[in-house]
């Protein structure tokens, strides 16, 4: 709008001007060599400004006849120059997409074209990484190293060929050069930190990241946590030389980061160390709260030194109930309690965490309980089985990597705090675990079978061709128990068949029994021992006839001998009184034997 005023303006002010001469009187005379010259102001005025256009016009002609050299060679430099920027663009697509045989192609034009330009000479250097052919592109980048404005990018060019060579301490050289060469670069002093921290070099580290904090090249949040798992590293380092110290940057580092568990652990293994128990378990407690975990569990249980085990299983139950209803908190009450030997707690506590979180370790904890309080070999194998098939337990997990203990750094990328208390995935997925029933949380029963049959008199069993010659009649059979137990004699004294045949028709006449001495059995002719399962049966408990009547003791023992398929079930630690015992004996009955498998 304010041109279009300016324009008509300028052209009511040069109308304007030629009305006004037009109205002058006179005339403009011009005279030379005897001619003369008159026309009026307005013409004469037209006439000299075309004469001036004119001039003005030659000399233009003839100033760009003079120039037209280096007119022309600015117009060839800048199609050129075209050219070369239009090869440098195309040879950029080329490389983002992949062809490395195109954008080589195109690199080539345009550091032809453009003699001297960086952006060329980075594009046939990448084009080389990306064609795998190293050696053209290390020479390229280290070119790169002479020019100032382009030597960091040569020693990141050079950095990027060293880690896909496999060359951590070349790598590492190259980012420290560019770190010192231009301050602040962001990937320099990422590189130069996750390097210092895989070699362990703690204090070195811990200074890169404070310049990387000025620098303004991590936030506050990261650069505490980063902090923290730096300090704790060392003083895992100088727990055992330097407590002292390691105690200070252990304090340091879990005030920085509450949730970080080594920090805490080494803390409260350091305080405990120096007597400070209340600090230890401040300290503990403050981490769990946040981040259960079970050497926070085993450094509170131990927070005191010399502590009987049911004072540390009163502590592990203060420590999980500042959490409740968490798995690791069940775990390390029921790891306690085992040592404490208070096998009831330990196994309500085992089995609610295998009914809401099975796993591995869970289930040969209770296999542990079961060997422990019963040592039932059969269901310590029925655990263990289960174990096989249940999901894996949480460990330190970082990019692939199952660790037991925590790392600082990840061993694959060198990223710092990359471990995480997780279950691993990846892995072989596990079947799921089938339903627990609740008799498999009770305490197994004992079951004892008798021994084998024997008859009244040996014509009743003819022997074999070729068989061993069998025992006496009043012999005693001693029957082998299935492991060397410490009551073997008396086990197979107990479950030997009542005397039969004349010894036990003297002894119900009332006459004297003559001691026999018990016969050799031969292997062949040895009845089985008696076997007891290791699965829990009904209990059901055991009469037997007292040994003062004589007929009703003969009575029981017959019927022992004609139901010896029958197993005699009993409460386990309990057996049937001795029959041999008399009624008016106010001593009390030995037990019988027992058998396990």
């Amino acid at each position: 709008m304010i041109r279009a005023l300016v324009f008509f303006a300028v052209l009511f002010a040069v109308a304007f001007g030629f009305a006004w001469m037009a109205d002058l009187p006179g005339v403009v005379s011009v005279s030379w060599q005897g001619y003369v010259w008159e026309q009026p102001p307005v013409v004469a005025a037209v006439l000299i400004g075309l004469a001036l256009v004119l001039v003005l016009l030659a000399f233009w002609l003839v100033g760009a006849i003079l120039r037209s050299p280096r007119i022309a060679r600015r117009f060839l430099r800048r199609r050129r120059r075209d050219k070369g920027y239009e090869a440098l663009s195309h040879g950029l697509i080329a490389l983002g997409t992949g062809n490395a045989k195109r954008a080589r192609r195109y690199g080539q034009d345009a550091d032809k074209l453009l003699r001297g330009e960086s952006a060329a000479r980075l594009l046939l250097a990448q084009a080389a990484q990306m064609s795998g052919q190293h050696d053209e592109a290390r020479q390229r980048f280290e070119a790169m190293l002479k020019d100032p404005e382009t030597r960091a990018l040569g020693l990141h060019g050079l950095f990027i060929e060293a880690e896909r060579q496999n060359e951590p301490i070349a790598a590492r050289h190259y980012a420290e050069e560019a770190a010192r060469a231009v301050p602040g670069l962001d990937w320099a002093g990422r590189a130069v930190l996750g390097y210092q921290a895989v070699a362990g070099d703690w204090e070195a580290a811990i200074a890169t990241l404070e310049r990387n904090y000025a620098a303004r090249l991590v936030d506050k949040k990261t650069y505490r946590r980063h902090r923290a798992v730096l300090l704790a590293a060392r003083a895992l380092e100088l727990e055992d030389g330097d407590p002292e110290t390691a105690l200070t940057l252990a304090k340091e580092a879990h005030g920085l980061a509450l949730d970080l568990v080594p920090a805490a652990v080494v803390a409260a293994r350091l305080a405990t160390r120096k007597g400070d128990v209340r600090k230890a378990a401040k300290i503990v407690e403050a981490t769990w709260r946040l981040s259960p975990h079970p050497d926070l569990a085993d450094a509170y249980a131990h927070a005191r030194i010399g502590d009987a085990a049911l004072d540390r299983l009163a502590r592990v139950r203060t420590l999980a109930a500042q959490r409740a209803h968490t798995a690791e908190g069940a775990l390390a009450v029921a790891r306690a309690a085992l040592e404490a030997r208070e096998f009831g707690e330990a196994r309500e506590q085992l089995k609610r965490v295998l009914r809401s979180e099975p796993t591995r370790g869970a289930f040969v904890l209770m296999a542990e309980l079961e060997e422990a309080e019963h040592g039932d070999r059969g269901r310590v194998r029925e655990w263990l089985a289960r174990a096989v098939r249940a999901p894996l337990d949480k460990a330190w997990v970082a990019d692939g990597v199952v660790r037991e203990a925590w790392a600082p750094v990840s061993p694959v990328t060198g990223r710092l705090d990359a471990f995480e208390w997780t279950t691993p995935t990846g892995l072989p997925e596990t079947p799921l675990v089938e339903a627990l029933d609740d008799a498999l949380f009770e305490a197994p029963a004992l079951t004892v079978r008798p021994a084998a049959p024997k008859f009244d008199t040996p014509a009743e069993v003819p022997p074999a061709a070729g068989a061993a010659p069998e025992p006496a009649a009043d012999a005693a059979v001693s029957v082998p128990a299935a492991e060397p137990e410490p009551d073997v004699a008396a086990s197979a004294s107990s479950v030997a068949s009542p005397p039969v045949g004349p010894a036990a028709d003297r002894a119900s006449s009332g006459g004297a029994a003559t001691a026999v001495e018990p016969a050799a059995v031969p292997a062949a002719a040895t009845p089985p021992a008696a076997s007891v399962p290791s699965a829990a049966l009904p209990v059901q408990p055991a009469t037997a006839e007292k040994a003062g009547d004589r007929t009703g003791g003969k009575a029981a023992s017959e019927a022992g001998v004609n139901g010896a398929d029958q197993p005699i079930t009993l409460p386990l630690g309990r057996m049937p009184d001795d029959p041999g015992t008399d009624e008016e004996d106010d001593q009390p009955k030995p037990p019988g034997p027992r058998f396990f498998n």
